[in-house]
């Protein structure tokens, strides 16, 4: 359990060793002390996400884990992953 941080530098702090524990093998952007991304996104209890090259959204789930669509979110991957090499 982390008790919540009460600054950017313990938030920074925390996000780093969730990545290295988790092993994760993207970048991890970390959200401001004020949440706004958090509260934009709204990702309780859970929610995919998939933001695209331009920085649009290319996906959002529905609340879940059982209001998401694989399929869609994999065709949307695939997508933006083919806009990327095109701009290449």
């Amino acid at each position: 359990m982390v008790e919540d941080p009460v600054d950017i530098v313990e938030r920074a702090e925390v996000a780093s060793q969730c990545v290295k524990d988790l092993n994760l093998p993207m970048p991890a952007l970390l959200d401001k002390m004020d949440d706004k991304v958090n509260q934009a996104y709204k990702g309780w209890p859970d929610r995919i996400f998939l933001v695209g090259i331009d920085g649009k959204l290319a996906y959002a789930g529905g609340r879940g884990p059982f209001y998401f669509s694989p399929d869609t979110l994999e065709s949307s991957i695939k997508e933006v992953l083919g806009q990327g090499q095109n701009k290449k």
